[in-house]
């Protein structure tokens, strides 16, 4: 999700659940060609297994940008054919290019002959007023032929006209039967459902139909369900971190993070729904969104938020 899973959010994601599989923002092939590596790609080994996630469509661009991702150590790169801002359709990639499914086709050839890793597809189940059905088989049965054999299908159109690309997450109908009519007819693919999941319940409903699930504002703004995700999902015998736990782990991170010059807002707006649902939550939050982006703002205000839902904050548990 751009602007939301940087790696400052993927860190602390992976504190939470150890086979959770991460995926990066979306990242355009020009702005990794062309601007800051580091910044852009630049991610801690802990997030294993972790995904790149890029956006674009010229081929020969995608295949040197996936190779750039396969060489700094990235587990898998997808590319985004889902995304229906106007900025991304004005650069051709993101959902318009459902329309196009030959050269989705060709960008995926190009990237898999240069990676070398796994290279998957996040895509709509259609477009406008494209048919779900027919324009749907077509493009996955191209895109399949280019190589590629895992997609994640959110399970609503884009409205590339008339909807914002926040519109576009909630007006457009959900059609879940759609995604798995595509794995039972194509049984061979990998098919991730991806599109209003909420919870693990649902999950694992879904995975009675397709080989896996995308969460993605469920998980941002409730980040500790995936606490039940290695050991529903995966038979993982361990105990998952405490909330509390995770955030004192999150907490050493973030002064490493602050020593090299990062401001703390940027670390502590992915914590914000770490307690979501428990006592003194909102407390935690506002201190947070008060104190944290302050000049100077160090790891005193994570400190004081901690003990404010550890109970140890008088002021703080009369003000909620």
């Amino acid at each position: 999700m751009m602007e939301w899973t940087d790696r400052h959010c993927r860190y602390f994601l992976r504190l939470i659940s150890k086979e959770t599989f991460l995926y990066t923002e979306m990242v355009t092939a020009e702005a990794i060609l062309r601007g800051n590596r580091e910044r852009l790609l630049g991610f801690d080994p802990a997030e294993h297994p972790v995904a790149l996630q890029i956006g674009g469509s010229d081929p020969k661009s995608l295949a040197a940008a996936a190779r750039i991702g396969a060489d700094l150590g990235y587990d898998e790169i997808n590319l985004n054919v889902g995304c229906p801002s106007d900025r991304v359709q004005s650069g051709r990639f993101g959902a318009c290019l459902m329309a196009e499914p030959a050269l989705v086709a060709d960008c995926i050839a190009a990237m898999g002959a240069e990676a070398g890793v796994p290279i998957t597809v996040k895509c709509r189940i259609g477009i406008d007023d494209q048919d779900t059905e027919e324009s749907l088989d077509r493009f996955i049965d191209a895109v399949a032929e280019g190589g590629c054999t895992t997609f994640i299908l959110h399970a609503r159109k884009a409205w590339l006209q008339g909807l914002s690309p926040k519109e576009n997450r909630d007006v457009p109908p959900i059609d879940y039967g759609r995604v798995y009519r595509v794995k039972a007819g194509r049984p061979g693919l990998t098919i991730i459902v991806n599109g209003g999941i909420g919870t693990l319940d649902e999950a694992v409903a879904h995975l009675t139909h397709v080989d896996g699930v995308m969460l993605g504002r469920a998980a941002y703004q409730d980040p500790y369900l995936l606490a039940g995700v290695d050991s529903l999902l995966f038979g993982r015998a361990e105990v998952p971190p405490s909330r509390l736990e995770v955030l004192d782990r999150f907490m050493a991170y973030a002064e490493g993070e602050l020593a090299r010059g990062s401001r703390l807002n940027q670390l502590t707006r992915h914590i914000l729904g770490l307690f979501h649902g428990q006592k003194r939550a909102r407390s935690f939050r506002r201190l947070l969104a008060e104190g944290a982006h302050l000049d100077g703002a160090g790891i005193e205000v994570l400190q004081a938020a901690r003990r404010i839902v550890a109970g140890e904050s008088r002021h703080a548990i009369a003000a909620e």
